[in-house]
């Protein structure tokens, strides 16, 4: 078809736009707004409910799809594309929010078989993404406005195999996921993370991760983690989970105490100290300065390592705890 000109019409999706995730080994990144808030369902099974959520003053209203809301295996997918984008910023690329993906090392990537049933699910996984539909005022990327909008805006297979699979997709993702990932609003995961199984299991790890990475300890009442968790089970059913994965063990780099008052302990592993005052938060221009220092590295989890390393050593006193980061950032050994 051509313009009344006589003239091609435009090229509206053009390769050019497209960032192609190629970059192997990159460190999976979650964003911290959904490990923070329960966006994903915890269900096997199709959820067709909608989720209303509230939490001192974000709130969230989860629409899904006929197909069910996206789970927290789904959430592999953004993982992944998270990753790439931050990879690529971290070696000076350029990167758009539309994104072309290789499905073989997406599965590979995030720990799944690559059987032809791997690649029908990861098919559905891109179809919940994008049915479910997201309401919310929280901002990403310092931007706060209330907005509704899909986990993913777009996808499409755009070559399949000789026996029907997809081979390359490409995916569009929100302007709200994309706004954290140029804000650097993520976080290092574990690459153990994908090998839990149980979705229960793969939503605290988020929360331990997100809120353990600034503290060697957090503490948090069973109400309110069933609450953030996101979970559909009574009270008492899930603190019969959280006794059961307390027991097994199972979550990578940190470990679960159950304390008196209905209250649960995250720790970090090979991290436990003793008791004492803690160090007040860093302030986000102290954070600001250690990525300058310390580019495309995980500026929360070299937080979390001085700050062990301070109390290790004996929890001196710090007149200037930022200063005395950033100095720990600038001597400390490499390996």
């Amino acid at each position: 078809m051509t313009s009344a000109a006589g003239g091609l019409t435009p090229d509206r999706h053009p390769t050019a736009d497209f960032f192609v995730c190629d970059l192997f080994d990159a460190s999976p990144k979650g964003d911290l707004a959904s490990m923070e808030h329960p966006i994903f369902s915890l269900a096997t099974k199709p959820d067709t409910r909608v989720l209303s959520y509230e939490h001192n003053g974000a709130e969230i209203t989860v629409t899904p799809s006929v197909k069910g809301r996206a789970t927290i295996h789904d959430k592999d997918i953004l993982i992944y594309c998270v990753s790439q984008l931050m990879a690529a910023v971290n070696l000076g690329r350029q990167i758009t929010r539309h994104l072309t993906l290789t499905a073989h090392d997406l599965l590979v990537a995030t720990n799944r078989d690559t059987s032809g049933d791997a690649y029908t699910r990861l098919r559905d996984a891109f179809e919940r993404l994008a049915g479910t539909r997201i309401t919310t005022n929280i901002s990403t990327g310092g931007e706060e406005t209330t907005r509704g909008f899909g986990l993913i805006e777009a996808w499409e297979i755009v070559r399949k195999s000789r026996g029907g699979r997809m081979v390359s997709v490409r995916v569009t993702l929100s302007d709200w996921l994309f706004r954290a990932v140029e804000a650097r609003s993520v976080l290092t995961l574990s690459r153990d993370y994908f090998r839990l199984r149980k979705p229960l299991e793969r939503r605290v790890y988020e929360l331990a991760r997100k809120h353990c990475g600034r503290q060697q300890a957090w503490r948090i009442s069973v109400p309110v983690l069933h609450k953030k968790a996101g979970s559909a089970a009574p009270v008492r059913v899930f603190r019969a989970a959280l006794r059961k994965m307390i027991a097994e063990g199972n979550l990578p780099d940190y470990e679960l105490t159950e304390e008196l008052g209905d209250v649960i302990r995250v720790s970090r592993r090979n991290g436990v100290v003793e008791a004492g005052p803690d160090l007040p938060p860093l302030s986000d221009a102290v954070r600001a300065a250690a990525r300058e220092l310390a580019p495309g590295e995980d500026v929360y989890a070299l937080e979390a390592q001085w700050r062990h390393w301070w109390a290790a050593s004996g929890r001196s006193p710090l007149k200037a705890p930022g200063k005395a980061f950033l100095g720990w950032i600038k001597s400390r050994p490499r390996g």
